[in-house]
């Protein structure tokens, strides 16, 4: 069991190095494979020794090898948060077919928050080939119908779509396609869940940074981190949300 558990951590650890090229790259129209990787401000290519998940972070102490620039926290974070998010997949879902859909999604979240924490964007160059992707995995995996799958993502677009067009601008684009991909991935209930959990807490989060005046009014904030954990918890833990909902009233 430890073996399996650390062989998922490392892998975890491994990918999360390869979503930070995928996100940095793509918001930069930079093919993900060539050229090889390197400093983005020395432009050295980075050695196998520099590239070892959170490691290498650590013994560099956050600075190029080469010409001692200060790298981002948000690449060993991200490593880190794949290898919970993927390992806590693990866990709860356990070797079956399910674990191939829900790990693909939890790729797209991380990516989506790496963009979108550093330019306010989500791709559609990367939540649109997403999508294809769950919508292949789901005629073949899954505990409902496919169609049960295809209406999560029509739910999913149509409720981010109405509100983005009420709300005149208060979630983008990139939000209501990344909700497309959520509602294939999941199906309606876990949309409608997720959805529900990442408001209360990007409220709550909203509301704070501004009695502490961290923003403006009306200033915009990255929604894709409150995705994250309203889709996490909605589906490994909507269903016991669902059932203390129904017994409290």
């Amino acid at each position: 069991m430890f073996f399996y558990d650390m062989t998922v951590v490392i892998v975890g650890l491994i990918v999360g190095s390869f979503l930070n090229v995928v996100a940095w790259r793509s918001l930069r129209d930079m093919s993900i494979i060539f050229p090889p990787s390197h400093c983005p401000s020395c432009k050295h290519r980075l050695s196998p020794l520099d590239l070892i998940p959170v490691l290498s972070y650590l013994y560099l102490r956050g600075k190029c090898r080469y010409c001692e620039t200060n790298i981002s926290a948000l690449y060993p974070l991200a490593e880190i948060i794949t290898a919970i998010l993927l390992y806590w997949s693990y866990k709860k879902i356990g070797l079956s077919l399910e674990l191939v859909p829900i790990s693909f999604l939890m790729m797209l979240l991380v990516i989506s928050v790496l963009t979108d924490l550093r330019k306010m964007l989500i791709l559609d160059k990367v939540t649109l080939p997403f999508t294809v992707v769950f919508l292949l995995l789901r005629t073949f995996i899954g505990e409902e119908p496919f169609f049960y799958y295809v209406l999560g993502g029509m739910i999913g677009f149509t409720l981010l779509f109405v509100l983005s067009l009420i709300s005149k601008g208060g979630f983008g684009g990139g939000d209501v396609k990344l909700y497309l991909a959520i509602g294939v991935a999941l199906g309606p209930r876990y949309t409608v869940l997720s959805f529900t959990f990442a408001t209360i807490l990007g409220a709550i989060v909203a509301v704070s940074l501004l009695i502490f005046r961290k923003i403006e009014k009306k200033q915009p904030i990255p929604f894709a981190p409150f995705i994250l954990f309203g889709t996490v918890v909605a589906y490994f833990y909507g269903d016991d949300f669902l059932t203390w909902y129904r017994d409290f009233f």
